[in-house]
């Protein structure tokens, strides 16, 4: 049974590598890849164990006109905190 806390939304596009912050980056370059997408940003999710729901048919509003789908995810601490967490898991997974 999931929290009944509000969950933290997390797109792919947070950690592309070939996007500049006002672009919509949202962690530094050294922790992000070339072309995030849902299935890696999952697998990062269950290598981690939290819990999440996909939502793979929704865009981010700042880019409306590419459909990238979305993660909920369920996480204790700030919404910071949890993306530098999955840059990091990214990167290492990656190599």
């Amino acid at each position: 049974m999931l929290p009944l806390k509000r969950p933290k939304i997390v797109y792919p596009s947070y950690f592309d590598s070939r996007l500049s912050r006002t672009e919509g980056r949202r962690v530094s370059r050294n922790l992000s890849i070339r072309r995030p997408n849902l299935q890696r940003i999952i697998r990062v999710l269950k290598y981690l164990s939290l819990d999440f729901e996909v939502e793979d048919d929704k865009h981010r509003p700042s880019r409306w006109y590419k459909v990238e789908g979305r993660v909920k995810i369920y996480y204790e601490g700030s919404k910071e905190e949890l993306l530098k967490n999955l840059g990091k898991a990214l990167r290492s997974l990656r190599e």
